[in-house]
C-alpha cells in the first residue's frame, strides 16, 4: 500500500503498506507525488501468486495478506530523492474472502470477493513525526466471471474500492485514500502439469474525487506477475513483481497539479510458494526501481490461503 502524508500543508509523501494507502492534508504547499500523496487505493504487489485461479463452483477461499514496507526515499518527477530525512515504516494485515456461486454465465461461473485491511504507519521527516492505525480502503468485487480450460485459468470483473476510515485532513498521517474508486480487472494463470506457474493480473483504476481536499488522483494502470517452478512436489520458487504507471494527471480544484504528478514504479524480487495439505503459504520480496513521484523502498510479504467447502457442478 502507499501511504500519504502532509507536511506544512498538503505536502504529500507516499509509501506502500498493505491493502492500501494513506492520505494527506495540512495547510500550505504540496510536494509533487504521484496521485494524492503518492498513494493508491490498491495494494500494488499483493496479487501475484495464482492470480488467475478462482475457487471452483460452490467453493470458497479465505486468504490472509501480511506486509511490512519500509522506505527511506521519496522520488520526484526525475527520480531523485525529494525529501531528505524521509523515513516510512508501515505494517498491514488483510483478510480476503472469495466465493464461487456456481452460477453459469457467459461460459464461466460467477464469483465475488471482499477484502478488509488494517494498517499501521509510522512516518519521520523534516515535517514531523506521525503514527496511526486503522482500517484502510476496503475492496469489493461484486461480480466476476471465472473460467478454466485445460492448463489455463482466467477471470475478469470489476473491483470497487471504498474510502479508508478515520480520515482527518489535519492529521500528518491518515490510513487509506479518502475517495471511491473502480477498476476493470482481469487475470490469468498457466499451470501445466510439470509444475510451472505463469500468472498475470491487470487492472485500470479510475479514482473519484476526495471531496475533503477537492483532489482527484489520476487513473492508474497496474500489471502484477509471477513466474515459478516446482523444485519438490510441494515447494515452488521463482520471481514476482509489478509495473505501475499513472496514466492521467492529478487534478486539484479543477486544475492540473504541477506537470501532472504522474507516478511510476517497476518492482521485482524472489518468491516462494509452499503447499501444506490444502493450505498455501507464500513468502515474497520486492524492491522499488525506476520510481517517479512515489516512495522508494522494500516490501516483504507473508500470505496464507485456505480452501473452504467443496466444489460442485
Amino acid at each position: 500500500m502507499r501511504t500519504s502524508i502532509v507536511w506544512n500543508s498538503k505536502l504529500a509523501a507516499s509509501s506502500r503498506s498493505f491493502l492500501l494507502a494513506m492520505l494527506i492534508a495540512g495547510p500550505a504547499v504540496r510536494v509533487a507525488t504521484a496521485t494524492e500523496g503518492g498513494g493508491s487505493v490498491y495494494p500494488v504487489g499483493a496479487e501475484t501468486v495464482l492470480s488467475g485461479v478462482a475457487p471452483g463452483p460452490g467453493a470458497s477461499v479465505l486468504a490472509n495478506f501480511n506486509l511490512f514496507y519500509q522506505a527511506n526515499g521519496l522520488a520526484d518527477n526525475q527520480g531523485r530523492n525529494s525529501v531528505p530525512g524521509f523515513h516510512l515504516r508501515a505494517a498491514a494485515t488483510a483478510f480476503k474472502f472469495q466465493h464461487n456461486w456456481g452460477v453459469h454465465l457467459l461460459g464461466g461461473t460467477l464469483t465475488s470477493f471482499a477484502v478488509l485491511p488494517v494498517e499501521y504507519v509510522h512516518l519521520d521527516g523534516p515535517f514531523g513525526t506521525g503514527n496511526k492505525t486503522g482500517i484502510s480502503n476496503m475492496i469489493f468485487e461484486p461480480a466476476a466471471i471465472a473460467y478454466q480450460h485445460g492448463d489455463w485459468h482466467w477471470w475478469y470483473g470489476l473491483d470497487c474500492f471504498a474510502p479508508g476510515l478515520g480520515f482527518n485532513k489535519n492529521d500528518l498521517v491518515n490510513i487509506g485514500q479518502h475517495n471511491w474508486a473502480y477498476a476493470p480487472a482481469g487475470a490469468f494463470s498457466y499451470l501445466p502439469s510439470h509444475g510451472t506457474e505463469v500468472s498475470s493480473r491487470f487492472q485500470y483504476l479510475v479514482n473519484g474525487e476526495n471531496g475533503a481536499m477537492q483532489y482527484t488522483s489520476g487513473a492508474e494502470f497496474i500489471w502484477e506477475y509471477a513466474a515459478m517452478q516446482n523444485i519438490t512436489k510441494n515447494i515452488a520458487i521463482g520471481g514476482n513483481g509489478y509495473y505501475y504507471q499513472q496514466a492521467t494527471n492529478d487534478i486539484e480544484d479543477g486544475l492540473i497539479v504541477g506537470d501532472g504528478n504522474r507516478g511510476r514504479d517497476v518492482a521485482a524480487g524472489p518468491q516462494v510458494r509452499v503447499h501444506v495439505g490444502r493450505a498455501l503459504l507464500i513468502a515474497k520480496y520486492t524492491r522499488d526501481t525506476l520510481v517517479r513521484n512515489r516512495a522508494i523502498g522494500n516490501a516483504f510479504w507473508i500470505q496464507f490461503g485456505l480452501p473452504l467447502g467443496h466444489e460442485h457442478e
